[in-house]
């Protein structure tokens, strides 16, 4: 009997060995992984979780786990911003229209959970922000007049080695030298000034304010024509290259790739660039600019027996998001399944995709 017992105390040593384990697992591997609004709500799970999920090295740890798309800011003509969370129980911003900014804004941009704002008043002033933490900094004034629709794209990469964020806006302006031609300037956080490319471009046309990407350090822009305007930030160059679809298409990236994405009937398409300098080739050869890489299928059932229609949002490596009247759906790149999201009243088709990240500023 007294063998039965010491088995027992020995089976419960050891389970109560492996449940300190399992929180310590959970403490130091998992939560880093979780979005911010779901931690800022964990901190009143004990002190020890509190300090963790307060400290500065716990959100450096967050902004490079935590990448996945939680949600889109939007705001249409003279309206606040808005935010459309894709899961309201995890993922959220404390203040979705961004009144701790200390002027109305136009929200411009975004990357890995920064936004860049541009200030209402006169003085058009930009604000990089960080929505959940309500941290931002106002940019000291570019040297160029960038128009009262910048076309704006925003670069930040969270580095392991980086505690504070770096990161790149980058604007195509028109040229106030050359007419119909376009031009670049780059602000660098690191070196806190904005400097003119050399660059110039002569073919681009009018930019789609909020259509830029940037993938690999090289950035797009939609044109109204059709075309996509790219700059290189390596090379210092630019080109025109065909978009896939016309204006009607929304640009993003997919496995490191620049990705096309848009409604065909009752298909949606993404497409990805198999290579960009295609037009630099010789005669003959058999590169070509686009790739089709998936196609999803759309029923009458997703849509609730309406007719076929709408807009992508946003494309990424994980997933489509596209609405059809005031109805938001998310179309998995890997299982071709079709789920609704959320209903809106308003919806601007070029919306910014927001990671709900600690990154600090």
């Amino acid at each position: 009997m007294d063998s039965g017992k010491n088995v027992s105390k020995f089976l419960g040593s050891m389970n109560h060995k492996i449940y300190m384990d399992l929180k310590l697992i959970i403490r130091e591997h998992a939560l880093q992984f979780l979005p911010a609004k779901s931690l800022l709500r964990f901190r009143g799970v004990c002190r020890d979780w509190k300090h963790m999920i307060s400290s500065p090295f716990f959100a450096h740890k967050q902004s490079l786990s935590c990448g996945s798309v939680s949600g889109l800011f939007l705001q249409n003509h003279n309206a606040l911003p808005t935010f459309i969370s894709l899961d309201p129980q995890s993922c959220s911003v404390p203040d979705p229209t961004l009144k701790f900014l200390p002027v109305p804004v136009d929200i411009l941009a975004s990357s890995n959970g920064l936004i860049c704002c541009q200030a209402q008043t006169d003085d058009r002033s930009y604000y990089i922000c960080n929505p959940v933490t309500k941290q931002f900094k106002q940019l000291p004034k570019p040297s160029m007049d960038h128009g009262r629709e910048p076309s704006i794209v925003l670069i930040f990469k969270p580095s392991l080695l980086n505690f504070v964020a770096e990161y790149k806006l980058i604007c195509a302006f028109p040229s106030n030298d050359f007419d119909d031609a376009t031009e670049f300037e780059i602000y660098s956080s690191k070196d806190q000034s904005w400097k003119v490319s050399g660059e110039i471009n002569f073919a681009a046309g009018k930019l789609i304010p909020k259509s830029g990407v940037g993938v690999n350090d090289i950035v797009y822009w939609l044109t109204f024509d059709g075309y996509i305007l790219s700059f290189d930030l390596t090379k210092d160059r630019s080109q025109l290259v065909h978009g896939y679809n016309g204006s009607s298409q929304i640009l993003g990236e997919l496995d490191g790739k620049l990705c096309s994405a848009n409604i065909s009937g009752n298909y949606i398409t993404v497409n990805v660039v198999s290579d960009i300098y295609y037009n630099t080739m010789q005669m003959g050869s058999h590169s070509r600019l686009w790739a089709n890489k998936v196609n999803i299928p759309l029923s009458r059932e997703v849509f609730g027996g309406n007719a076929y229609g709408g807009s992508v949002l946003y494309a990424g490596s994980e997933f489509v998001l596209f609405i059809n009247g005031r109805y938001i759906y998310r179309a998995d790149l890997k299982t071709k399944k079709v789920e609704f999201v959320v209903e809106t009243l308003n919806c601007d088709r070029r919306v910014l995709p927001y990671v709900n990240s600690l990154a600090a500023l």
